[in-house]
């Protein structure tokens, strides 16, 4: 296999049953070019409003935060995860992971990734059947590729990923509705079958992460986030994994997608937000205070229940068959340590310690007249962190040491 670098990819919109030409992609000297489609300015769609608005012409963008990609389309790309997968399949062909462009890796993609969006032409050339999964197995390969040996299975594993976001471990399924059949999940769903995203623990993660993932959405809902279907997932060896209903897709109908990262050029790695401008940026693409409530919703469960992770790629946005943007359910919530153990995103500049004061003083600074009753609903919720926990199976010494930091 020899590497030739994509030049020229075309990017279709695939907005619930229809399919759009969006426009293309060129690289040309080492610069990343857009161009919309005329047939789709025509249509008024909005996919990215701030960074990426309707216009005519050649367009490139000013940040290089995504290696000259508009967010819009980075947010179609793999990290973590995926894209140690997708390195150490090109590199079995002796090509060299630095040589690919952001093209080649959108070419990748697809019509797999997460979202509406898909690239052509696609070098995506996956095997996929309706067998069962087994899920300890997957476990074992995916440790096995994070210790660096050399298997077979990087196949498997990157079909099998989907594009998806985030560090961890992770694959894309269709689950039946009893929750007793897994297969791949990239393909048209049959009758019964749902998509999924299932994780695994990385090398990093707590014993029991799945549990206390689950916990965490159990509480959250109880907090009055919305949230989409979750689901503890067992082993043949009772080893639990934590899945998540995808709210990207209805059916077989894909939706938009648009992460707070992509949509403002933030780099995710970084921590530069506060809870202020995200519930700001919200109001503006939006227009909806209920939206807005949601996020401030959401803010007040993070810091009151020690997720610090709240980083830009947690918080999307998602495009509805009336062409309005809506917050997206809550993803990716557990007890956890921002940079430096601060919060990722600052609660009215303050990160080392916020509580109810800061989550008061934002709740008034944005004008939500029920705030006091957001923070009192997400305290109950809270309070009853045994409770859940124990629901979930977490073990009773992490249950008590996760309690203790609980603002």
């Amino acid at each position: 296999m020899t590497y030739q670098a994509v030049d020229v990819l075309n990017v279709f919109f695939n907005h619930y049953q229809q399919k759009y030409c969006l426009g293309r992609l060129a690289l040309k000297n080492r610069q990343i070019y857009f161009e919309y489609d005329e047939s789709f300015i025509a249509t008024g769609i909005q996919v990215s409003p701030f960074k990426l608005p309707l216009k005519s012409g050649v367009i490139t963008s000013d940040d290089k935060i995504f290696e000259g990609l508009f967010g819009v389309f980075n947010d179609s790309l793999p990290d973590g995860w995926g894209r140690l997968l997708l390195d150490r399949q090109v590199e079995k062909y002796g090509i060299n992971r630095r040589q690919l462009t952001a093209l080649d890796r959108l070419a990748h993609v697809g019509h797999f990734g997460m979202g509406a969006l898909s690239y052509e032409p696609e070098y995506a050339d996956y095997q996929m059947t309706e067998d069962n999964l087994q899920l300890d197995v997957l476990a074992e390969e995916t440790q096995l590729v994070l210790q660096g040996e050399q298997e077979p299975f990087f196949e498997d594993l990157l079909a099998l990923n989907g594009s998806s976001a985030g560090a961890r471990p992770k694959i894309v399924v269709a689950v039946s509705r009893d929750k007793k059949q897994i297969i791949h999940g990239m393909q048209t769903l049959s009758d019964g079958f749902s998509h999924w995203i299932i994780k695994f623990p990385s090398s990093i993660d707590p014993k029991g992460i799945a549990e206390m993932e689950y916990a965490y959405s159990l509480m959250a809902k109880a907090a009055g986030i919305e949230m989409p279907e979750t689901y503890l997932f067992r082993g043949k060896k009772n080893q639990a994994y934590f899945g998540i209903k995808r709210f990207d897709r209805r059916g077989n109908q894909s939706i938009h997608m648009h992460s707070l990262c992509g949509l403002i050029h933030a780099d995710h790695r970084t921590p530069s937000l506060d809870y202020e401008m995200i519930l700001k940026v919200t109001q503006a693409l939006t227009k909806n205070i209920q939206e807005v409530e949601k996020v401030f919703r959401l803010a007040c469960f993070n810091v009151l229940a020690h997720n610090r992770d709240d980083h830009s790629k947690n918080f999307s946005y998602l495009l509805n068959a009336d062409n309005e943007w809506q917050f997206a359910p809550a993803y990716d919530l557990t007890f956890s340590f921002g940079p430096g153990g601060e919060q990722s995103s600052l609660v009215m500049g303050e990160g080392k310690n916020p509580g109810v004061e800061q989550l008061i003083e934002l709740g008034k600074k944005i004008g939500l007249k029920n705030s006091k009753d957001n923070i009192e609903r997400v305290y109950d919720a809270i309070s009853n962190w045994k409770e859940f926990a124990s629901i979930a199976g977490v073990k009773s010494k992490t249950i008590g040491e996760i309690g203790k930091f609980f603002n």
